[in-house]
């Protein structure tokens, strides 16, 4: 027997229109101030074209003309208070919501001059997008990257997809922290079918939070149609499919927009969120510069006529002429102000090229290339003051003997009695008595409400974290199986890696991703994988690796004072070991930057991560070398302690990097080339690697054991290098 299902949303879905009714129903000075600031953005874009044109501008400047009413009647529902982030053609949105953060109460464009902050606005935007040191990121974002937290731009994005869940995560903050704000995302048409984007909408529908995901659906990608890539082109049905509110408006009509924001918004306040507000829209030019799509044949010049007569500067201002509201004259001041501010902005970042008629920039515009690698990570600065403590104290206190997974339970307990911002979030964490790995069991014995459940999208939740990072939260995330980092791989290295550097720094991302390694364990090749060295290739992270409970209680209260990202690698065979830490002490730091030397020697310089350290160990007392073990605990660019390292190559004049991990999954061919042009004078004997195999280990146990590395692997290296 067949039963016909039938599909019924769970929350609203339904289509705003609007008429001339609607527009007078509007203050009438609001509705000027709109018809401004769509010209004043028509007109920064067409400045940013003639810019591009005389060669001014390095990059592409993705241009908004014929969206400008999206941006405008977006803005005109939200404070400084509330967030936005966007993708590579956000102009319109952000040019608004900076002037919105500085617009006079009582402004009226039509009589008013500008606000010194309204031009400041103009002009440092302008100098981001052609990557000046004036800009709001100085210079380093240009067009696609934008931010200005102090009026709620938290950061865009150029990759497709890639900025929907840091909202989900500002919003997250927001209600956690009790703050009363929303947040609101916008991306086109391509970015509605990225499979972060549902991920993110399923999130906040999950977790209930006060975002918009707003959809400038404007029928192409590049030259893609929609029609082409998907069959169902009705984009907000996204939502509605996930029990989301989801609004259809049009999005040529400034109103439209305004009504279908407002709408949002209240739903917002009624259930607490989210929504979907699908504005349908269409830029008039190509995906980037000034020439129409038509141009390279993916659509007609009649489509584009057709859109044209649409235009929503065009109807804004029909409507107010016949509203009464403006004349000729009152329209041509607008033209003339906004178009005199947008020139006045471009003649503060360009001067005339000597003898001739050609502009270009001053030279004192321009960043210092000498600062090229500034604010990849912050200076640790927020470390000073806390208690450290590391081995070599340890006999001056009375100790006690704990298991690797319940001092990490305890010690993120502590945290979080500590620090009301620090929240979990993974797979399973709120289940299982402490997660699959009983880390969050004490937390979730006092705060289970911080302890958040996620969807099997580590993308995506990634993506939420960092946004919460920069709202003001300090999430611990947990990736259950290393390789899925490399699932989550778009917003570990475009998000996290890249979020300070890009932006101009000056910002915390205070960001702790847990990552679970078990190679020994038999789980395949998909399950086994130890990918350090993918955070190793982004500066922007710090990387530590406890190998011992104090030192995970040590290494994690660092990484959870820290305002970097870091993220900590547990090594599953560690977890039901006992090793002895301070007694009653969970709150005790260990500096970033420093290795330990586990075991002194004079014949050769052993650096292990992990489980090598103890295998080192192992492998010197068999063979009877006097070898020196480091455990370097700091794995990345700037945590690598060079100065402990150095010391002992020049003790011992032989190196040996100890990794378990697959050999073109290892960080030391890294290590080596730095050591080699750090100490090359010392060195007596090439440097060795013991590394796993090629392969990644595989479910049979034999071969599981050959694609590690391993205490005979150290052995066999150091008899061979010391005989």
């Amino acid at each position: 027997m067949v039963t016909q299902l039938s599909i019924s949303p769970a929350a609203p879905w339904f289509r705003i229109e609007v008429s001339e009714a609607d527009w007078r129903d509007e203050e009438a000075r609001d509705l000027v101030n709109w018809y401004g600031q769509m010209l004043l953005v028509r007109r920064f874009e067409e400045k940013l074209l003639d810019l591009e044109k005389a060669g001014l501008i390095h990059g592409p400047a993705h241009a908004s003309i014929g969206q400008e009413a999206c941006g405008v009647g977006a803005m005109s529902v939200l404070g400084a208070h509330d967030k936005i982030n966007g993708t590579h053609r956000a102009h319109h949105q952000v040019l608004t919501k900076l002037l919105n953060a500085e617009l006079p109460g009582d402004f009226d464009i039509s009589r008013d001059a500008f606000a010194e902050g309204m031009d400041t606005a103009i002009y440092r935007l302008m100098a981001e997008i052609m990557g000046l040191t004036p800009g709001y990121c100085g210079g380093r974002g240009g067009s696609m990257h934008m931010r200005h937290a102090k009026a709620g731009i938290v950061g865009t994005s150029a990759i497709i997809g890639g900025n929907p869940p840091h909202a989900v995560g500002y919003a997250l903050a927001d209600r956690m922290l009790g703050r009363d704000a929303i947040s609101v995302t916008f991306f086109g048409d391509g970015a509605a079918l990225a499979g972060t984007t549902y991920e993110s909408m399923n999130m906040a529908a999950a977790q209930n939070l006060p975002v918009i995901f707003f959809i400038e659906n404007n029928l192409y990608g590049v030259s893609t149609h929609i029609s082409e890539v998907t069959r169902e082109t009705r984009l907000s049905s996204r939502g509605a499919m996930l029990g989301i509110a989801s609004i259809e408006c049009d999005g040529m009509d400034v109103v439209a927009v305004h009504r279908a924001m407002s709408e949002a918004r209240s739903i917002i306040r009624e259930t607490g969120g989210p929504v979907v507000v699908e504005a349908y829209c269409y830029r008039h030019l190509h995906q980037a510069g000034s020439r129409p799509g038509s141009d390279f044949g993916y659509r007609t010049r009649e489509e584009e006529a057709d859109w044209k007569a649409r235009d929503p500067i065009s109807q804004a201002r029909a409507r107010l002429t016949e509203l009464g509201l403006l004349n000729d004259e009152a329209f041509s001041r607008i033209d003339s102000l906004v178009t005199e501010r947008v020139d006045a902005a471009a003649a503060r970042l360009t001067e005339p090229v000597p003898g001739g008629n050609a502009l270009r920039i001053p030279d004192r515009l321009y960043p210092d290339p000498a600062t090229v690698d500034d604010g990849i990570v912050g200076t640790l600065v927020e470390l000073q003051g806390a208690r450290f403590l590391d081995h070599e104290q340890m006999h001056r206190r009375a100790v006690e003997k704990l298991k690797y997974v319940t001092a990490a339970s305890e010690t993120i307990v502590a945290a979080m009695q500590r620090d009301p911002t620090i929240i979990v979030m993974g797979e399973d964490a709120h289940q299982m008595r402490g997660g699959v790995s009983g880390f969050t069991k004490g937390a979730l014995e006092r705060w289970p409400e911080r302890i958040l459940p996620m969807p099997i999208a580590e993308n995506g939740f990634t993506g939420v974290a960092l946004g919460a990072a920069l709202n003001g939260l300090r999430p611990i995330v947990e990736i259950m199986f290393g390789d899925f980092c490399f699932t989550a791989a778009d917003q570990i290295v475009n998000g996290v890696g890249k979020v300070r550097h890009m932006f101009g720094g000056g910002f915390p991302v205070p960001l702790v991703l847990r990552v679970r390694i078990s190679p020994h364990t038999g789980y395949g090749s998909q399950h086994s994988g130890d990918p350090s060295a993918l955070f190793g290739m982004f500066p922007g992270w710090r990387i530590v690796m406890p190998t011992t409970a104090f030192d995970y209680i040590g290494l994690m209260n660092s990484a959870l004072r820290c305002d970097d990202p870091v993220v900590l690698f547990e090594h599953v065979s560690f977890y039901q070991r006992e090793f002895e830490v301070p007694a009653g002490d969970r709150e005790f730091c260990i500096p970033f930057c420093s290795a330990r030397v586990v075991r002194p020697g004079t014949a050769c310089t052993i650096l292990a991560t992990s489980v090598m350290v103890q295998n080192a160990v192992d492998a010197a007392e068999e063979c009877g070398i006097d070898a020196e073990i480091l455990d370097l605990r700091n794995l990345d660019h700037h945590g690598m302690d060079w100065e402990t390292i150095g010391r002992s190559i020049k003790k011992t004049g032989n190196v040996i990097i100890a990794e378990q991990t697959a050999r073109r999954l290892s960080m030391g061919a890294t290590w080596c080339a730095e050591i080699q042009e750090r100490f090359f004078d010392y060195l007596d004997h090439e440097i060795l690697r013991v590394t796993g195999g090629i392969a990644a280990p595989t479910v049979s146990s034999p071969l599981n054991r050959a694609a590690l590395g391993d205490t005979n692997a150290i052995r066999d290296t150091m008899l061979k290098m010391c005989g």
